[in-house]
């Protein structure tokens, strides 16, 4: 009896993707050598860091892509395609964002010369590219998704995370009062950002960079874009724990639920400037809710099962 691993499984279902995953993996180790040999700052952090924490998130994006596209019954063609329209926009967006580290500029909301604007605004566009594709194989996948009822679920919830972290970066691309102030004097300036109430490039939380003085609307991004692979690890798990295949279900909708009201708790408290580490009583409050809501779904889910069997 032969096992399939993981890396066999994204090989069919998209060798583009798998690929992907693995030259993220490279670039992500150059960008680890980078933060050790290069001490340049930029916007008050590492100036490596950015290209480490876009090849991660984009690495497991991908690798996660092409695992699920190993299950399509329908659309296989399709989605090939799409898989290798997504692969052609990370690397492009990827060699940008190396390239204006190598030069020490700014890759994103930076329009300060000719040049930077053009690579600004196309990052912009294959950013575009990159949901168009993920688009379309999003809704193969709820068409002709997993055989399993639970795990079918996960990939049609997890996809509506997946946008909903696509669709917020959309609001760091909307120029401040500030910037358009600037601009109106013709004076040169980042258009866009993502943190909010403080400029970028102030103090943040380790590794991630997150702003620590203000709200920051890379965190609800970071959550919804991997919406999809936290459902799905939830999915394996309660699986594995759980022989009901409707217990299994309701608990996915209880985390998808929990997952997606935590996605909405982060993005609304950086709207309202506030850090993640600095929480007023509004913010506590509904994480309370949020709990004490989950915690009653999911009793409700685990004991439902029970109660029809006893009918």
């Amino acid at each position: 009896m032969t096992t399939t691993t993981p890396l066999r499984t994204a090989l069919q279902g998209s060798r583009a993707l798998t690929i992907l995953a693995g030259v993220m993996s490279a670039i992500f180790l150059i960008s680890i050598v980078g933060l050790v040999a290069d001490d340049r700052l930029l916007g008050g952090q590492p100036i490596w860091l950015k290209p480490a924490k876009f090849s991660v998130s984009l690495g497991v994006y991908g690798f996660t892509l092409a695992w699920l596209m190993a299950y399509l019954r329908r659309g296989r063609r399709v989605a090939q395609w799409s898989g290798i329209v997504i692969a052609a926009a990370t690397y492009l967006e990827m060699a940008i964002i190396v390239g204006q580290v190598i030069r020490g500029r700014v890759s994103h909301f930076n329009e300060a010369t000719l040049l930077d604007m053009v690579l600004w605004r196309s990052l912009g566009g294959l950013t575009v590219a990159l949901s168009l594709g993920t688009i379309v194989i999003a809704v193969l996948l709820w068409r002709h998704g997993m055989p399993d009822r639970a795990g079918t679920w996960a990939i049609r919830l997890g996809i509506v995370l997946l946008m909903g972290g696509f669709l917020e970066a959309f609001l760091m691309v909307i120029p401040t009062p500030d910037q358009i102030a600037l601009a109106e004097r013709g004076l040169t300036t980042n258009m866009g950002a993502h943190a909010v109430g403080v400029p970028d490039g102030g103090p943040g939380m380790p590794l991630t960079g997150w702003s620590t003085t203000g709200g920051d609307l890379r965190i609800g991004h970071f959550v919804g874009l991997h919406g999809l692979q936290a459902i799905l690890l939830f999915t394996m798990l309660v699986t594995w724990l759980v022989k009901d295949a409707v217990r299994r279900t309701h608990l996915v909708f209880v985390f998808a639920f929990a997952y997606g009201g935590l996605f909405v708790l982060v993005t609304w408290q950086a709207l309202r400037a506030q850090p993640l580490l600095a929480p007023d009583s509004a913010t506590i409050t509904a994480l309370l809710a949020l709990a004490a809501a989950t915690a009653l779904a999911a009793t409700v889910s685990w004991l439902r099962p029970l109660q029809a069997a006893g009918r």
